[in-house]
Parts: C-alpha cells; sequence; structure tokens
C-alpha cells in the first residue's frame, strides 16, 4: 500500500517562486491540450508514449518553451487521468449491464468488450458510455511533475533541513527549492504552487512509516461516527473530543467573514454601477483577495486530519476487528434543526473520518466492516426497540433507562455485523420494518417486564443501561 506524503518550502525567495509558476503555467497548456484533444472517443487505446513521438513528430513540441522531460510527464499524467476518468464512467455502465440483461452468456461478452476498449463498436455499450462519460477539461495550471531521475536532494554543510534541486525553464539550470523537513523526498514528485509556497508530493510504502508498525489491538469494536467527537467505540469511550469545537468555531468564523465580504462587495458593485471603477478594481484588488482565505482553510484542514486519524488509532490500538456504519448514503430528515444547526452540520467531516479508517486500518493489518447505519442511534440497546431521542440522550420507554446516544449507536453497529436481516443495502424503511418486529416478538414472548426472570436475562439489565454522566 502507498501513502501520499507532503513537504513544503521554507521561505522560498520570490525569484524562484516566479521561475517555478512560469513553468507550471507552460505545463498547464499541455495538459489542457491532451485533455482538448484526446479526452473523449480520439484517446482511447491511445498511450501516451505514441502521442509524444505524433507532437515530436509534428513540431507541435517545439512550442511549449518547456523542457522535454517536463512536458513529457505532463502528457504521461493527464493520460493516466483520462484513463481514470473513463474507468470511473465503467462503473457506473456495469451497473447498467446487470440491470440490462440476465443472460450469463450476455453480460460475460458486454463486460469483456468494456473491459478490452472494445465498447465503440457494440451499439448499447456506445450509447452507454456517451450518457456515463462526459468529456473532461483541465484547468490545473498550477503542477509539475518531475521523474526521480530528473531531481537530486541535499544538505548544507552544517545539516538541517533538505534542499530539493529541481529542473527549471532552461537546460542546466536548477531551481534549488528549501524544504521544510530533513526527511528527503523519493520517487516521482508533484510540485504543487499555492499562495507563494511550494508542496512537495511524493508516494511511499506505508509499511515504512512508523505509525504502521504500531501493534494493534486484540478485541472487536463497533464506533459510531459524530460531530462532537470523531468517534464513540461500543465500550462508551469517545476520541477525538475537540473536534466538535474546532468544526463549531470554523463554522461561525465562516459566517462572520463573509458576512462582512458581502458587504464590501456590495459596496464595490454599488461604485461600479456609480461609474468609479478604479474604487471598485481597488476593493476587489486589496480587500476581496483570497490568499490568506485559502491559507487559513488549508490549515483548518489539516487540523481536522490530525485530530481524525489520532482518533482512528486509538481505536485500532485496540481493536483487531473494527465494525462501522457505512455514511455514503443520505438520509433526509425532517427533523428542522434551524439555521445555525444545519450550518455547523454542514462543516461535518465524515469523509475524513471514512477515509481514516480505511486507511489506518489497512496499514495496521486491523479488519474493518461497514454495516447499514440506518436507526442505529435511535435503537435502545437494552430492549431493541426504538427509543425516544432527545438531544445526546436515548431514553428507553419500556424500562426507563437513559443511554448516551452515540455509546448506544456504536453498540447497535457492533450488532449488526452478521445481522442475517439487515444488510448494507437493506432500504431504511424496511430496516425500521424489522427492528419493530423483534422488538413485537420479544415483547410477546417474555414474562411480566418486573420479574426477576426477564431481568436476569437481558443482555443489558437496567442498572448497566442507565447513563451514569
Amino acid at each position: 500500500m502507498k501513502v501520499t506524503r507532503i513537504a513544503y518550502s521554507d521561505d522560498l525567495n520570490d525569484g524562484k517562486y516566479a521561475q517555478l509558476d512560469e513553468q507550471a503555467r507552460r505545463l498547464g497548456r499541455v495538459r489542457s491540450l491532451v485533455w482538448r484533444r484526446y479526452g473523449s472517443l480520439a484517446g482511447v487505446g491511445l498511450s501516451d508514449r505514441s502521442i509524444r513521438d505524433q507532437w515530436i513528430a509534428d513540431g507541435t513540441a517545439s512550442t511549449f518553451g518547456v523542457l522535454a522531460n517536463a512536458w513529457k510527464e505532463t502528457v504521461r499524467d493527464a493520460v493516466a487521468d483520462i484513463k481514470a476518468n473513463r474507468e470511473a464512467a465503467k462503473v457506473t455502465a456495469r451497473r447498467a449491464i446487470v440491470r440490462h440483461t440476465t443472460d450469463r452468456t450476455e453480460r460475460k461478452r458486454l463486460f469483456s468488450a468494456l473491459n478490452r476498449e472494445q465498447w465503440m463498436t457494440d451499439t448499447y455499450l456506445s450509447r452507454l458510455m456517451r450518457r456515463h462519460w462526459r468529456r473532461g477539461r483541465s484547468r490545473t495550471s498550477n503542477q509539475i511533475v518531475v521523474r526521480s531521475d530528473q531531481y537530486r536532494t541535499y544538505r548544507l554543510a552544517d545539516g538541517g533541513n533538505v534542499w530539493l534541486a529541481v529542473p527549471g525553464l532552461e537546460r542546466r539550470s536548477l531551481v534549488r527549492i528549501p524544504l521544510n523537513t530533513t526527511l528527503a523526498p523519493m520517487g516521482t514528485l508533484r510540485l504543487i504552487l499555492r499562495n507563494g509556497r511550494v508542496e512537495v508530493h511524493y508516494a511511499i510504502a506505508a509499511e515504512t512509516m512508523k505509525s504502521s508498525q504500531r501493534p494493534r489491538g486484540t478485541a472487536k469494536v463497533g464506533v459510531d461516527k459524530g460531530y462532537t467527537e470523531v468517534l464513540t467505540d461500543s465500550d462508551g469511550n469517545h476520541h477525538g473530543t475537540e473536534l466538535g469545537e474546532l468544526l463549531r468555531s470554523e463554522s461561525d468564523f465562516l459566517k462572520f467573514s463573509n458576512a462582512r465580504r458581502a458587504k464590501i462587495r456590495s459596496i464595490a458593485e454599488k461604485a461600479r454601477e456609480a461609474g468609479d471603477h478604479s474604487k471598485a478594481d481597488r476593493i476587489i484588488e486589496n480587500n476581496l483577495g483570497t490568499i490568506k482565505r485559502a491559507r487559513r482553510r488549508h490549515a483548518f484542514e489539516q487540523k481536522v486530519r490530525h485530530i481524525t486519524f489520532a482518533a482512528v488509532h486509538e481505536v485500532v490500538d485496540k481493536a483487531a476487528h473494527v465494525v462501522a456504519e457505512d455514511l455514503t448514503h443520505c438520509f433526509a430528515s425532517r427533523k428542522k434543526l434551524g439555521n445555525t444547526t444545519n450550518r455547523r452540520l454542514t462543516m461535518w467531516t465524515k469523509g475524513i473520518t471514512a477515509e481514516a479508517l480505511f486507511s489506518v486500518s489497512e496499514r495496521r493489518g486491523s479488519a474493518l466492516t461497514l454495516v447499514n447505519a440506518a436507526y442505529t442511534s435511535q435503537v435502545v440497546p437494552c430492549c431493541r426497540i426504538l427509543g425516544k431521542r432527545s438531544g445526546d440522550r436515548l431514553h428507553c420507554t419500556q424500562r426507563g433507562a437513559v443511554w448516551q446516544a452515540d455509546h448506544a449507536a456504536a453498540i447497535n453497529v457492533l450488532e449488526r455485523d452478521g445481522d442475517p436481516d439487515i444488510s448494507l443495502l437493506t432500504p431504511h424503511t424496511r430496516v425500521k420494518q424489522i427492528i419493530q418486529e423483534r422488538a413485537d416478538r420479544r415483547r410477546t414472548r417474555l414474562p411480566v417486564q418486573d420479574s426477576s426472570t426477564s431481568v436476569r436475562r437481558a443482555k443489558y439489565p437496567i442498572r448497566a443501561a442507565v447513563l451514569n454522566e
């Protein structure tokens, strides 16, 4: 397994950044040309090497104004992106084929033609691909791909951080970039220029990372993804509790900041309507920039990722098998939570949590199972009935027990693994029916609720179910 690591430039002067920016701008035209010419049917079955040979032969390459290795690597990268875009469309096309026919022979023929890039000669497949594969385009003009044998790393005489020397626009002219790390990047590099700083992206083997060598636990744990914390496990422990405050503060700051920007933009628009174009241009240039905003957004995303991955590592420290809810599907809510709550919930980073669960569990050898998330936070574990939710409390209407909602959800997630009736794709309406049917059967078989037998047989006695916070 490969993971991406990022090193950043450290106090890079404006002259060097300008050279790299110009090179990235020219390579952006190359990338855009590849997408424009070969981003549709013309690029099917065509390799990056054949495109390179054709451009060298017809003189197109001489118009790029960059070194040969630079534009060739850009062509290779763009062709790989086009292929990935086409393969993503094939996933949807395969699902359509399954719905189209039940004949195993016909399915095999269609799948084979799709995999071998022979779908253009088949009427049905050609229509499918035209529907699901949209012609793409590239506006990327801030990236430079550097091959592993085209750069070198070194340290100064006094040691310290690593320096990276990459080719510039002229032959034998290297641009030397000071980095903020003592670890030298390796393999093919992707330089991304953002806000006066250079990001150096490179891939390393996950096994070489220190976090991958941490021993995992031996238990089987269910986890519930939350907003105020990253995860709550089935043992009742909360992980990443500082996430909620971070999301809330950033959401409130964006509301205040965007309101001020809207007021300033309104002043600029009124000035332009009044004919004062110079004032409008000054406001747009000096007061409505995006550099500081983008820098703050990047710092915020890094904090969220750090908190999330640290929380997942805490779970894997005690779990050899992690059971989590699948939140890739959207569940419509009829609750009116208010504008402030809805705005803050838009900052919820469940996608990063899902990525961290998959990445960390794979790197550390822990199994990850996704289960149906429907009604996991509404079922009371002690009685297996739909409880009454009030904030972060879940009330059992049968025994009077009070559960912490996230803890109850984590227990339900754990027990839903291997459920014979509720699969990952079971509709939420059917899940609710199954829960109610089971509750009715259990209610008819159980003796009187205040008898000692029912309490003794219950998996979670009332005294263990009552929230003791």
